[in-house]
């Protein structure tokens, strides 16, 4: 009787533990939450790009958005980003998109997740927008300050330090007890 009791309250516990858990991973993931945004004419269409950081640092992860005032369904888009010294940089796509795609966290529009820019300065983003009333281009120039926090070397000595002093302490500890095996 007591084995069944157990189980039933274990059994209960597991439930009750489990059901919250499944709860949380069953909701969608909150929209993007947009602090900037910059209006842009593409031709006759009107986008309107979002950030959630705002001023954009380099190497700085953020999300962009890119919402078309007619919506997403009957336009295509593309877009193009250009660094400070002038090289396009590869932008993640999903396996098989080739235009804009769509923002996981937020479907109905297009848009970037969790991505940053590498190098301070002027980048250019070119948006090729192609819909009922034909193709249009427009750039628009976004400010890239420098990167938050001190310099990538500095913060890599500063983090690794203690795993050196660490291997240190392990490699003389290994080496004195190679002498005491080698003394007994």
């Amino acid at each position: 009787m007591r084995r069944v009791v157990f189980a039933l309250v274990t059994l209960g516990l597991l439930l009750g533990l489990a059901a919250p858990a499944q709860a949380a991973t069953s909701q969608s993931y909150a929209p993007v939450e947009i602090v900037h945004q910059e209006r842009l004419t593409v031709g006759p269409y009107e986008l309107t790009v979002g950030f959630s950081e705002w001023p954009v640092r380099a190497r700085q992860s953020l999300d962009f958005t890119f919402v078309p005032a007619s919506g997403i369904e009957q336009l295509s888009g593309t877009l193009v980003a250009v660094s400070p010294t002038g090289e396009e940089d590869e932008l993640r796509r999903p396996a098989g998109v080739h235009g804009l795609p769509r923002h996981p966290r937020q479907p109905d529009v297009w848009g970037l997740d969790v991505f940053a820019l590498d190098e301070p300065g002027d980048w250019t983003f070119t948006f090729g927008l192609d819909g009922p009333q034909g193709p249009a281009t427009a750039d628009v120039i976004v400010p890239v300050l420098d990167q938050p926090g001190p310099p990538l070397g500095l913060s890599w000595l500063v983090s690794t330090g203690p795993l050196i002093v660490i291997l240190g302490m392990l490699a003389a500890a290994v080496r004195r007890g190679g002498r005491a095996i080698a003394a007994a």
